[in-house]
């Protein structure tokens, strides 16, 4: 082989490529993971069912099924960015994996950039399953709400992401699965996420407005 042929072979790759591929193998693992797969899914799926056969969304002025929808897609998008990234952060900070790739080609801002993706990508899946179960249930989405709702769904996962990465550089892995799922938890029920604020008791509505 000559010179300039071996030379050829021995170029890095391109910074897309690396950020896509590493955004895979991220989307890849949280798919993998039986415990993420229960709350980026099953739990959202539950409070769905959960939400439509309940009266509990009576009297918002839309049928049960449309006004649970949004929040549980904002639900799935902070399971993922937030409590998922999280928490797998938290883990590869305590075994020295962030370390090992930021000093790899892939660097910092690449490893972030991949996160984000796998996010995002494994958010398509959740928009996909959530949305398929609650068409079968009566949903009835106005055409010109999904432009504007997918990408408050990016701007919201992009953010939750940050929070989540936040989170796990700053305490020790035990404490990112503690807090993160404990926010998870007050978020979804008393963030007015899932359950709109309207439908929870006067002093809790104060609560609702601060989160």
């Amino acid at each position: 082989m000559s010179g300039a042929a071996l030379q050829e072979t021995q170029q890095p790759a391109s910074l897309a490529r690396r950020v896509l591929l590493q955004g895979k193998y991220e989307a890849l693992t949280m798919l993998r993971n039986g415990e993420q797969l229960i709350l980026a899914i099953v739990l959202p799926l539950l409070a769905l069912v959960g939400l439509t056969v309940t009266p509990f969304l009576d009297g918002m002025g839309s049928s049960r099924i449309n006004v649970a929808v949004p929040g549980i897609l904002a639900l799935c998008a902070m399971s993922t960015a937030f409590t998922g990234q999280g928490i797998a952060t938290g883990f590869d900070r305590r075994y020295g994996v962030l370390r090992f790739l930021s000093t790899t080609p892939l660097g910092r801002g690449g490893l972030i950039a991949g996160k984000v993706l796998s996010v995002l990508a494994v958010l398509c899946i959740q928009v996909v399953v959530v949305g398929l179960v609650a068409l079968a249930l009566g949903w009835q989405p106005t055409a010109a709400g999904w432009l504007p709702g997918l990408a408050l769904l990016a701007l919201g996962a992009a953010a939750f992401t940050a929070l989540g990465l936040l989170v796990a550089g700053t305490v020790r892995p035990e404490a990112t699965l503690a807090i993160t799922n404990l926010l998870w938890i007050l978020l979804g029920a008393m963030g007015g996420i899932v359950i709109p604020a309207e439908r929870l008791p006067a002093a809790a509505q104060a609560v609702v407005h601060f989160l």
